[in-house]
């Protein structure tokens, strides 16, 4: 669901390669960017339900729906849920020259400068998104949102000097350990173990925690064995040694669901995303 080069896409494609030794078929991975993640949803859900064109649910599929004026699906009705997978670290990231050197500073310089400061984030309605309006909202300031389609290129307008801020998944990693960004807070509920130095939102008192957890879905009807099938071919793979290694890297931490768990997420998190929107009041925004 989003561009080439960034974790996820990483992530996928070393899934794939493991996925298609144990189905004995290729598995081909497209990326359809775009929609804050649910471009590629909608593709699938057109789809023959014969188990060949699968997608990734990023967590903007269950609450974009509540954004829009006219939504363009129904992510309980339209698709059939296979298996969660992992999900992700995110952070708040700034060029190592800027003049925040804490959450603390970039606060009372977006209260004294409102709406003056921008950030960057993978796209409208997807959690990186919404998490820095809920720290906003929470903080008490106005900040100025710029929408990308990815972390390749939310990352080369950062490091280009186009972005004051970037709100993103570990597509800032390399460049918080090279030096060239810094890292102001992280989004889960405790530190991470690679930046142990750096606090989370909810410590600093603005209750706000994600971790975005996402997995795969194929279009409504789709045969239970053509369902536990990829599911037993999909959990295999994100066992296997390399792709563990893989998430380490990027810290994801593996958060796994069966198909029927993951059906019973989607529902509850479909009804609690809908809250947040109100909440923020981002109803019919898109």
């Amino acid at each position: 669901a989003f561009p080439a080069g960034g974790p996820t896409d990483q992530f996928f494609r070393a899934l794939a390669e493991s996925a298609s030794k144990i189905l004995g078929q290729p598995v081909i991975v497209e990326n359809k960017p775009g929609g804050g993640g649910t471009l590629a949803p909608i593709a699938a859900r057109s789809a023959r339900p014969d188990g060949y064109v699968v997608s990734q649910m990023p967590l903007g599929v269950f609450r974009i729906p509540h954004m829009q004026k006219n939504p363009q699906f129904d992510p309980i009705k339209d698709f059939t849920y296979i298996i969660n997978l992992t999900g992700y670290t995110f952070g708040l990231a700034v060029p190592a020259n800027a003049p925040w050197k804490s959450i603390k500073d970039f606060v009372d310089d977006a209260k004294r400068n409102p709406g003056k400061i921008d950030y960057g984030s993978t796209g409208t309605g997807t959690t990186p998104h919404i998490v820095m309006e809920e720290f906003a909202q929470r903080a008490g300031i106005k900040l100025t949102h710029v929408p990308y389609k990815g972390s390749a290129d939310l990352m080369a307008s950062i490091l280009g000097g186009h972005l004051q801020a970037a709100s993103d998944s570990t597509g800032w990693a390399p460049h918080v350990d090279s030096g060239k960004l810094r890292l102001l807070a992280t989004f889960g509920p405790k530190r991470t173990k690679r930046w142990p130095d750096v606090p989370t939102l909810t410590e600093l008192g603005y209750d706000t925690v994600s971790e975005s957890p996402f997995g795969l879905a194929g279009p409504a009807g789709m045969d239970p064995a053509v369902v536990r099938a990829l599911h037993d071919a999909f959990r295999k793979a994100l066992e296997e040694p390399k792709i563990t290694a893989l998430l380490d890297r990027f810290d994801q931490p593996v958060v796994y669901m069966n198909a029927e768990d993951y059906t019973k997420f989607a529902r509850q998190t479909f009804e609690a995303e809908r809250a947040t929107v109100d909440r923020l009041g981002l109803k019919g925004t898109m």
